[in-house]
Order: structure tokens, then C-alpha cells, then sequence
């Protein structure tokens, strides 16, 4: 009978759970979620996948257009305060410039339009209707007066010389824009109108040393000539425009020469 030896003492091998083999169970691989982080697991929550928040990049330019609008309207508003000011500073010269059309008569140098001696009877002139030159001592009354015939160059001239606007206006002219230009110099002083034989335009205005001609009484140059150049192209400043001459009709040529010096 032999003798047994020492008591063998099996080796255990630890597995998990196993199957009934001995070997670990098998399933389906679970591959790890994308960024290496395993799902369920971490601050966003179990299982989820975040979404990223998507920023607009977008403005709002409601308020933005309005505020370039209010900027545009201040620009103007400024702008035009600058012109106005400017315009507003203008000598009555510049402002007589500035009309499409007049004819400055000064500028020329005309002895016979700048010669301002007081004569007798009838005299001819180097424009028509005259718009200075030698004229008779009466002037023609100029406080808002409307002829209804033809008046003495020779007066009327003399009307200018003391800052008179004097309206003419084609014979037959409409009776329409006779009635427009009325409205313009009834009542107001140093402005007198009349009809004027043989103008080549509908209308003329003029004053001493200058000439305006228009078709129509409805033309805004008519205002503009008026409000810059009565009483300021006076060539004797507060000579009156009241007691002159009311008749109308051409003057008759004088007996001899009648010439006197005066203003």
C-alpha cells in the first residue's frame, strides 16, 4: 500500500458570469458613441445625442433703417438752412443774375441807356419797351397804377430811374393773363402796367437797366424779377412814385432841343 502523497489542491480560475460552458456570455458588440465618450455617460444626459445651438448671425435692420433715415432728413433739413442762408445774403445784383433770361443793360455800358437828363417831347431808345435814357421831367405814377393804354416812354422812364417795376404787355394779350399780371401790381407801389404797342414777346417787364421777356403771366420768373429788383435799382433812392403823370397817349416831339440836367 503506497503512500499518498500531498493533497492536491485545484487552481481556481475566476471568470465572470459565464455561460453554462464556462466561457463568457456573448452579445451584440456595443460600439462607443462618437468623441469617444461612452453614451449614458457624462453631463448631457443618458443616451441623448446634443444638438448644437445654432446662433443667427442675422441683424435687425428695422431700427437701423429708420435711424438712417432720420440722419438723411437732418442732413437736408441743415443743407437747405446753409442755402437759404446763403441765398438770404445775395446782393439784389446776384439775386438779378440769377433769372433765366433777364438782360442786365448796365453791364453794356450804353451811353444812351445810362444818360439820365430831363428832356422835352418824344425820344427814341435803343430798347423797346426803353429801359433808361434821357425822359421827360414828369414821371408816371407808380403806386400800383394799371394803363389800360399805351403811356409816354418819356414818363415811364422816368418811373424806372426812381425804382418803379413797369409791366407791359402785348396788345390783344388774353385778357385771362392781362387779369394776372393786374394782380401782381394793383395797389402796390413803385409798380405800374401797361399795354405796350408792338412787343415782340406777350409780356416784358423792366426796370432801370434791366429786361425780362416771357411768354405767360403764369411764369414765376415774373415774381422773381419783381421781388429782386423793385426799389433796389432805384438811381434815386426814396424818390417818390406818387404825384407823377395819369394820362396815357405818346408825347408829341418838343419844339427844340429842351434839354435839361436833372434826375
Amino acid at each position: 500500500m503506497s503512500t499518498p502523497g500531498p493533497e492536491r489542491v485545484p487552481s481556481t480560475v475566476k471568470v465572470g458570469k459565464t455561460s453554462g460552458q464556462g466561457k463568457p456570455p456573448t452579445g451584440p458588440k456595443k460600439t462607443p458613441p462618437k468623441g469617444g465618450r461612452p453614451a449614458g455617460k457624462g453631463p448631457q444626459g443618458k443616451g441623448r445625442k446634443v444638438q448644437p445651438v445654432k446662433v443667427s448671425g442675422g441683424r435687425n435692420w428695422g431700427p437701423i433703417a429708420v435711424a438712417g433715415v432720420v440722419v438723411l432728413i437732418a442732413a437736408g433739413i441743415i443743407g437747405y438752412g446753409i442755402f437759404a442762408s446763403a441765398k438770404g445774403s445775395a446782393t439784389w445784383e446776384e439775386r438779378a443774375a440769377d433769372i433765366s433770361g433777364i438782360v442786365d443793360y448796365r453791364a453794356q455800358k450804353n451811353a444812351k441807356i445810362d444818360s439820365r437828363n430831363h428832356v422835352e417831347g418824344a425820344q427814341t431808345y435803343v430798347t423797346s419797351p426803353p429801359v433808361g435814357g434821357d425822359h421827360n421831367a414828369t414821371w408816371q405814377n407808380c403806386m400800383g397804377d394799371i394803363y389800360t393804354e399805351p403811356i409816354a416812354n418819356e414818363h415811364a422812364v422816368h418811373s424806372l430811374e426812381h425804382g418803379a417795376v413797369w409791366v407791359t404787355y402785348k396788345q390783344g394779350l388774353a385778357q385771362d393773363q392781362i387779369d394776372k399780371l393786374a394782380a401782381k401790381v394793383q395797389g402796390k407801389d413803385y409798380m405800374l402796367m401797361s399795354p405796350y404797342a408792338g412787343l415782340d414777346k406777350n409780356i416784358s417787364l423792366q426796370v432801370w437797366g434791366y429786361q425780362l421777356k416771357v411768354d405767360n403771366a403764369d411764369d414765376a420768373r415774373i415774381d422773381a424779377f419783381i421781388k429782386a429788383l423793385r426799389l433796389n435799382a432805384t438811381m434815386e433812392p426814396n424818390a417818390a412814385c406818387s404825384g407823377g403823370n395819369t394820362t396815357t397817349g405818346p408825347l408829341t416831339a418838343a419844339a427844340g432841343n429842351g434839354t435839361t440836367m436833372g434826375g
